[in-house]
């Protein structure tokens, strides 16, 4: 006659039991649960007492079964295997299906990830990936973000961080403009400039006319953007001239959509780079395969 379901006892008290009889020793189980040898013969005694029957003879150099206990544990132990390798095929499908999410800023999922995330599907179509557009710098300790693209200097990249390439800024436009060189200022007159409201200076119009004796300049109109995608996305339209960050936009300049306009270059690199930052120092085998697609993508750019 079966146990009600109510009356059955507690799992944690059966899988003490089964490891106690696995290793006919109450220390080598408790070593196994991660718990400490008195926590364990508790639960073996409130399993006899709930029974009212002895399981275990404890003797000076281990234990050993009783009638009852061998009885109970050639059942208990093939249950609780059973249970090991569902609960193990179950965490590890789901680990499988559990997307990889990336995040990074509006400007570089905009104008980086989401162009090249057709070449990572068919690299591996079993891969779900969610991607995170944010420019605020996200809290990779709780385990929702399992890679992060960042825009920094080398002094407070993230340790572990990985490299991707650097950063070239160069001026942009449509072809439609017919700008295709400025060797002095007067081309700039005729149209208007597509401008970032940020703070880094080797962005922004004013210091990269400075840097070439061009202060004097007074372009067609100004068109201000907070958010860097804006502005590409302005220069695209044919609104105007764009200072580019060039790693992001290469794949627009390929195919034609924009020009780099020829102009003297910058007398010194931008101190910022791009840097791939992995949320867990041992990640799962989706997120290793996408982090070494993002690298691979990013080699070359920088050939």
């Amino acid at each position: 006659m079966s146990v009600p379901l109510v009356r059955l006892s507690s799992l944690d008290l059966i899988r003490g039991f089964v490891a106690v009889g696995r290793r006919m020793s109450i220390t080598q189980a408790a070593d196994d649960l991660c718990l400490t040898q008195s926590a364990v013969s508790r639960q073996v005694r409130a399993l006899e007492e709930q029974l009212g029957v002895t399981l275990l003879e404890r003797k000076s150099r281990g234990v050993r079964f009783t009638p009852a206990g061998e009885r109970l544990f050639r059942s208990a132990d093939g249950a609780v295997q059973q249970l090991q390798d569902v609960l193990g095929e179950i965490r590890r499908d789901s680990a499988h299906q559990q997307a990889v999410t990336i995040s990074a800023s509006i400007g570089i999922a905009g104008l980086w990830l989401l162009p090249r995330l057709g070449r990572l599907q068919q690299a591996h179509p079993d891969i779900e990936v969610r991607l995170s557009a944010t420019n605020e710098v996200v809290d990779m300790s709780d385990g929702q973000v399992d890679l992060a693209m960042r825009y920094c200097p080398r002094s407070v990249a993230p340790a572990g961080a990985v490299w991707l390439f650097g950063e070239r800024v160069v001026p942009v436009a449509h072809p439609s403009l017919g700008i295709r060189e400025l060797q002095g200022p007067d081309a700039l007159r005729r149209v208007h400039f597509l401008e970032f409201d940020d703070s880094r200076p080797w962005l922004q119009w004013g210091p990269w006319l400075r840097e070439r004796g061009w202060r004097q300049v007074k372009p067609r109109g100004v068109l201000r953007f907070n958010q860097y995608d804006q502005v590409i996305h302005a220069a695209l339209a044919g609104q105007g001239i764009a200072l580019a960050r060039f790693e992001l936009v290469r794949p627009l300049i390929d195919n034609g959509q924009l020009i780099a306009v020829a102009a003297p270059p910058d007398k010194e690199e931008t101190p910022n780079a791009y840097w791939l930052v992995r949320g867990d120092a041992h990640p799962r085998e989706q997120v290793r395969r996408v982090a070494a697609w993002i690298e691979a993508e990013a080699a070359a750019v920088r050939d």
